[in-house]
């Protein structure tokens, strides 16, 4: 086989060979049936064998992707569970020493407005106390209107009552209202307090004295502010 070289320019060409068609002749079945029906049979099982072949492919495939996307998605549940469960623990430690401290800054401060409530009542008490007794200093007949109160209630006739008082209201009394006075049975007792008066009948004896008054107005100052234990 000879190549011609055709020169142009300084560039050189060679010509292009197609390769040969092939030689190989169709195959006449029409002698052979036979043949012909097990070229179709062996066709067929190599259809069927390579089809089942990239199914399978095909399917470990799909499965190994749906098998991963399925396993990830629940590893991300799990973990975010797992991850949630941890911190609420760890968070519940750390925060143990937190509420042990929050506790005891409820009770001081509890113990501190109790203390703040008691103090509240004494004072209370003690302006309540001096009131009267500057009320009775200046006005100690109003001892006689609470005996008058008393006696609608008491059994006995009046000219049979005594009004028991302390000594210096019982002067006090005598001093001002001297009328009045004697229109009583006044009585100094020395165990009465200034403020205290007893009223008593052959049947009954009553307390009409500002103390026990006070104490009941005490009583119900301190429910109203929660010191009385129930």
């Amino acid at each position: 086989m000879t190549v011609k070289m055709i020169k142009g320019d300084t560039r050189h060409w060679r010509p292009y060979r197609f390769p040969p068609r092939s030689s190989q002749a169709p195959v006449d079945w029409s002698d052979d049936p036979a043949g012909l029906q097990r070229a179709m049979a062996e066709g067929f099982q190599e259809g069927m064998e390579k089809g089942y072949q990239d199914g399978l492919q095909q399917g470990e495939e799909a499965g190994r992707h749906t098998g991963f996307e399925q396993g990830r998605s629940d590893g991300l549940r799990q973990g975010r569970e797992e991850g949630r469960t941890e911190g609420r623990r760890e968070f519940e430690q750390a925060a143990q020493p937190l509420q042990r401290i929050s506790e005891q800054v409820e009770q001081y401060l509890g113990e501190l407005e109790h203390k703040r409530r008691e103090e509240l009542l004494e004072l209370v008490k003690k302006v309540a106390q001096q009131v009267i007794r500057c009320e009775l200093t200046l006005h100690p007949t109003q001892l006689l209107a609470l005996v008058e109160e008393a006696l609608v209630g008491m059994p006995g006739e009046p000219e049979d009552v005594q009004v028991l008082l302390s000594p210096e209201e019982y002067a006090r009394i005598k001093a001002v209202a001297p009328e009045r006075a004697a229109s009583w049975k006044l009585v100094a007792d020395e165990r009465l307090a200034l403020g205290e008066c007893r009223v008593v009948t052959p049947q009954a004896e009553a307390d009409v004295g500002c103390q026990q008054r006070l104490d009941a107005c005490i009583d119900t100052l301190s429910e109203h502010l929660h010191l009385t234990e129930a």
